[in-house]
């Protein structure tokens, strides 16, 4: 492993009241780095689906762009799981910012088969495209797991529900300000790079501009996060708090191989598999609905920037319903996930409903949208807190990593992007809603699965 990436080594623990203090002070430092830095890469991450309505125009099409939106997805699919096990055993110090900055490059390049390459030679500019958008989800695929495993290290099981519904928010701020950072970075700086060219003002505010800040955004989180608290010279956090889940010991704390990680801890256990198909069926509801918006908003009439405080109410409703999720996971399920998971996915079902039934009703459009928004952030989240809560957690990333592949390349790459764009094209918005209703059902049903032994441990 490359230097610079190796875990650091723990320092004698400190004891005492300066410990304790030290011990909070730090447990916020890194909450907020892991915060921050991840709302970053969701400033790189899905932006294409903005740009979708702006390239109508310049000659692309909705099933070759939805294949271009899907190999992101799948890149990333592989990326979480792949890199998540890289995670386990790097410094997260390092790792997140690296990841990041690697995919504000590539998201930057994006405009380059968009514009120099262009529909005049549409073959070579999807190929681009496609390796382009790839690039972006795999470095992207390098956000949560460190974050996953700084939020084990620094907060117990007692808390975890909480804090990670509290840190979960970070997509959905870095998400809500794609749109309109590609309304105003288009306004304050399309003119600069394109005169008169108005067409091509949204390459700046979609690509360029959130890649700059994203850029920013790295030093910070370099600067603000650490690895574990005994590389800082203190206690573990369940010995901090007294706060042991029961199948804690010892050798959590101590880095595992791959072959352990992979084959003793999460290949073998049949419940993360269960949440996984599960995270699957919550993914394509979850980006069937946000990735395809804009589109369907802009093909009733409403303008992109409309379309895109559209996409911005989506992700901000998200933040009340996943704290709320938390919330009632620690305090009201006591620690149970599966519970609150399936009763949030019944009610995104009932919006999904009321989006299809009055599609042509802007309002209840915009309503079903915020629902929808409010109540699938809470599933996500927890379906990733449920992964590190069923394996130990210096298998956290490779755990969260699985559930997340299934989520992305079953979910998103298959059947959001790629399958929804094909049926949007050739049979209609009807179709792709009976599929996101079909979803819901059977996220339900995979999760129902994992009841029995989530009440045992």
């Amino acid at each position: 492993m490359l230097k610079f990436l190796q875990q650091p080594a723990y320092k004698p623990t400190e004891t005492g009241p300066a410990a304790d203090a030290k011990y909070k002070r730090l447990r916020l430092q890194v909450f907020l780095g892991a915060f921050i830095g991840y709302a970053g890469f969701y400033l790189v991450r899905k932006n294409l689906s903005m740009a979708i309505p702006a390239m109508a125009p310049l000659g692309f099409e909705k099933t070759e762009l939805g294949f271009v939106l899907g190999l992101n997805a799948a890149a990333y699919a592989l990326s979480k799981f792949l890199m998540g096990s890289v995670s386990d055993r790097s410094n997260a110090r390092a790792f997140l910012p690296l990841g990041l900055i690697l995919t504000a490059i590539s998201m930057c390049f994006m405009i380059v088969p968009i514009q120099w390459i262009g529909a005049e030679h549409k073959t070579w500019a999807i190929i681009v495209m496609g390796v382009l958008n790839a690039l972006v989800g795999w470095f992207n695929g390098m956000g949560w797991p460190p974050c996953g495993r700084v939020m084990t290290h620094w907060f117990s099981p007692g808390e975890r529900g909480t804090m990670m519904s509290i840190w979960n928010c970070a997509h959905n701020v870095g998400g809500a300000l794609v749109g309109p950072m590609a309304t105003y970075g288009a306004a304050w700086f399309g003119s600069w790079f394109y005169g008169s060219h108005s067409e091509l003002y949204f390459l700046i505010g979609t690509f360029a501009f959130p890649a700059a800040v994203a850029l920013f955004i790295a030093l910070l989180a370099y600067i603000l996060l650490r690895d574990t608290p005994q590389s800082c010279g203190l206690q573990s956090v369940e010995a901090w708090r007294n706060d042991y889940p029961k199948n804690y010991s010892e050798k959590h704390e101590t880095t595992l191989t791959t072959k352990e990680i992979l084959f003793h801890y999460v290949l073998n256990n049949k419940f993360l598999w269960f949440i996984a198909l599960s995270n699957a069926f919550v993914y394509m509801v979850r980006y069937g609905c946000l990735d395809w918006a804009p589109t369907i908003l802009t093909e009733k009439g409403i303008d992109l920037k409309s379309a895109g405080w559209a996409y911005f109410a989506y992700e901000f409703a998200a933040i009340p319903g996943t704290l709320l999720c938390g919330w009632l996971s620690d305090k009201l399920f006591h620690g149970r996930r599966a519970l609150p998971t399936m009763i949030f996915m019944a009610l995104v079902l009932i919006f999904v409903v009321l989006y299809w039934m009055f599609i042509d009703n802007l309002t209840v459009v915009i309503i079903s949208l915020i629902g929808i928004g409010f109540f699938i952030y809470g599933p996500v989240m927890l379906i990733g807190v449920q992964a590190l809560d069923l394996a130990p957690k210096n298998a956290a990333g490779t755990a969260a990593g699985l559930t997340g592949f299934f989520g992305y390349f079953l979910g998103t790459f298959i059947l959001a992007n790629t399958i929804i764009g094909l049926v949007a094209q050739n049979a209609g918005w009807g179709w792709t809603f009976a599929m996101l209703v079909a979803a819901c059902l059977l996220a339900i049903f995979f999760m129902g699965l994992t009841l029995t032994e989530e009440r045992r441990k």
